[in-house]
This record gives structure tokens, sequence and C-alpha cells, in this order.
């Protein structure tokens, strides 16, 4: 097998890790209990991004399709997406963030300000298919 085959498989394996994160993910609110659903995708400019596509809570209805989490590149030697920037939707400020799975369809995010010791973790659960808005 020749040098360049080695290293273009090698470089394909990392991409295919890269797009394991696009798909659904369900999760909790950490201040209200509420779920809520994400969608993961990857965007135009090879970052990921997440919009919510459905809330638990019908009021909040105003916040399907809002693109909450922008920026998230895959760093293949940690296995984890980084430099992303989430906001909480219905609070000012956005934060910096990154995710990694903790097992195969467990995610975790981790929002912080600065530094990531300032932060709050969240565990996102992933889904087959977009939960039905009622």
């Amino acid at each position: 097998m020749s040098m360049l085959a080695m290293f273009g498989g090698q470089n394909l394996c990392a991409q295919n890790a890269a797009d394991d994160i696009v798909g659904y993910y369900y999760s909790e609110d950490p201040f209200t209990g509420e779920g809520s659903q994400t969608y993961i995708y990857k965007a135009a400019d090879g970052t990921y991004e997440g919009k919510v596509c459905w809330v638990e809570n019908v009021k909040k209805k105003s916040f399907l399709g809002l693109v909450f989490l922008k920026g998230l590149e895959f760093d293949a030697q940690n296995n984890e997406w980084k430099n992303g920037e989430i906001k909480y939707p219905g609070k000012k400020g956005t934060y910096k963030m990154y995710m990694k799975f903790t097992d195969d369809k467990k995610l975790k995010v981790r929002g912080y300000w600065g530094i990531a010791m300032l932060g709050k973790t969240m565990y996102w659960y992933q889904e087959s298919s977009k939960r039905k808005q009622l």
C-alpha cells in the first residue's frame, strides 16, 4: 500500500468522525427542566451549527428554527467539536462552547464564559428522527 493511500484513508476516517455529530438531539433545559430538540448540521463554511427544531413548551414555539449554536470545528486529535459559540434562547449573551461524545448517543455540551472552568455542562441525547411539534 502506498503512503498516499494510507494518509488518504486516515483523512477520510477523520472526516467521517467529524460528521458523526450531525443529527437530532434531545435535552432538558437546566433551568426549567423543559425538553427541546436540536438539529446539528454542517454549515456551508464547513463548521457545525445547531437550531431548535422542537420544544416541549408550546409557549416557546417562537424559538423554532433559531440557530443558537455556531462555529463548531472538529478536532480529530481530541475527538471533539470546539471553538463554537452558543446562545441560550431567550437570554442575553453568547458563550464559548465545545462538545464531545461520552458514548454512542450521549453528547457532552459545555458552555462557558472566558475559560472552560467557568461554565455549565449539559448532556444531549441523540435521537433517530425529528419530533413532531404539537
